[in-house]
This record gives structure tokens, sequence and C-alpha cells, in this order.
């Protein structure tokens, strides 16, 4: 269990390193963050927050965690696993942007590497600490992470906000940057349901310019639902969920099959 152990955070307010002392961390100016019981810090201090609680709330964070244990998605936590032994330092450092509850963070882990996840969302955070307590967890924000500049020699981002400079600062050199995101045809046929007429996703931004594209892989596959359950899972951790009518979950409900297609682009890129 890594509680006793020390993460390598530093200060988000002053910069300085953060060391953990009395379960809190604390920098030279005296600035103290608490270690939580399940084992996280949270780093977003108050000023730094645009509303109350941000990113997911309780509800879309425990339906993702329901959906991604059923093994709808292991077909790309595959591909991303793929690459990793592929190009990744096996011993290195590895950092999950926007981890969400750890599903694809704990997975990175091995015997000699170390693991950082951060999100947004306390609530977030609290769960994938508590679940696995083998990776380091903390509740910041994307655009002012709390760590050293050159940290990381593996950083992935599923569906989080890509934020070229940050990640390039944390990057060591040579170091490699993975993003997943949604291809044309990603959950189109739900989207069907919700929209008169559904728009696939735009792939042309790529929000990377600095850092070199190696490798770019297209991953498509229908996913086969046997249960409502399932479906409404699915739709709860969609952006598109809150513009779903009462009418229509209630049609999900009565429906035990549904087919739909996962649809993702995941693009490796090198700091050169």
């Amino acid at each position: 269990m890594h509680t006793e152990k020390s993460a390598d955070y530093r200060c988000p307010l002053c910069l300085q390193n953060l060391l953990l002392e009395h379960k809190s961390y604390r920098c030279v100016n005296k600035h103290s963050f608490d270690q939580a019981k399940q084992g996280y810090v949270n780093l977003l201090p108050v000023q730094f927050k645009h509303s109350k609680e941000p990113g997911d709330n309780k509800a879309m964070v425990q339906a993702r965690r329901a959906f991604l244990d059923k093994g709808y998605y292991q077909p790309l936590l595959d591909s991303m696993l793929a690459l990793y032994t592929k190009y990744g330092d096996k011993n290195a450092t590895i950092f999950d942007a926007g981890c969400g509850e750890g599903f694809y963070t704990h997975q990175h882990k091995t015997e000699h590497n170390n693991v950082y996840g951060v999100d947004i969302a306390k609530e977030t955070i609290k769960i994938a600490a508590k679940r696995y307590q083998d990776c380091f967890f903390s509740v910041a924000t994307l655009s002012d992470l709390p760590f050293d500049d050159g940290k990381f020699s593996w950083l992935y981002s599923v569906y989080a906000p890509i934020l070229e400079n940050e990640f390039s600062r944390i990057l060591q050199d040579k170091g490699y940057l993975l993003t997943v995101t949604p291809a044309d045809n990603h959950l189109f046929e739900l989207k069907s349901l919700i929209y008169r007429q559904a728009k696939q996703h735009d792939t042309s931004k790529q929000p990377i310019e600095q850092l070199t594209l190696v490798e770019e892989q297209r991953l498509s596959y229908m996913m086969n639902f046997d249960n409502s359950e399932d479906v409404l899972n699915l739709l709860a951790m969609t952006p598109f969920a809150f513009k779903a009518s009462g009418e229509l979950i209630n049609e999900l409900k009565q429906q035990n099959k549904f087919n739909c297609q996962a649809d993702f682009v995941l693009r490796l890129y090198q700091k050169t």
C-alpha cells in the first residue's frame, strides 16, 4: 500500500516541493495539504476552483465505474497497454491525466513503476484512491499540474482535455503522450436515439502541435448489450445524457438488446 510512501508533488501555491509529514504534504513555505484517509491528497486550492464541486458528479462516476467494470472498453485498454509495452520504459513514472475513478490508471501499474492519476472531481479521486491503493491519486487541475518539469516518461489522456503546453512541461525529453479521443462513429446508435439528426464526431481537430506524432490507430468494434442497466450506465457517462428525455430513458429500460459502436482514435506523440 502506498499510504506510507510519499509521492512527489509540488505545491500548487508556491511551486516548491511537498514532503509528506504525519499525513500532511508540506512545503518550505508552510503550505499544507492533508492526506485523506483513502490515501489521496487534494491539491486544488479553493481559489483555483471555478465551481463548488468541479468535474463529474457522483452519479456519473458510479455509472462509469459500473460500465467499465463490465469490460466493454477492454479492447481500448488492451490497445493502450500494447503501445506502452512497445514504446514505454517499464521502470519509469506514468501519469494519467483526468484519471476518473482509476480504471486505466491501475492497469498501467507494475512492480517496477510509479503511477499517478489526477482529476478535478474529488468524488472520483476518492473512489479511485480507496480502490487502487498502489497508485498515487490527487485532486488537481490539468491546466496547472502539481508536478516538477520533466517528471514523467509516459503520459496518457482518455477523453480528458488535452493541454499541450502543460503536458509537455511535465514530460521528459523523449517521453510519450498518448491521447484517446472519439472517432467518427463513437456511440452513434445511442446518439441517434437522442438527436433527430445525430452528427458524427469531428476528428479533424488535433490539439497537439509541438510534439511529434509517432503512431496513430483507429479502433472500432460493436458493443452488444443484453441488459438495459449497462446501456443506461453508458448513457449516464456521456455528455448527451442531459438531453435524454424521461420518455427515452423509460424506453431504454424496456430494451434488453441494444448494439452500439465503440470507435476511438489513439495517437501516440513523442517529445523530441
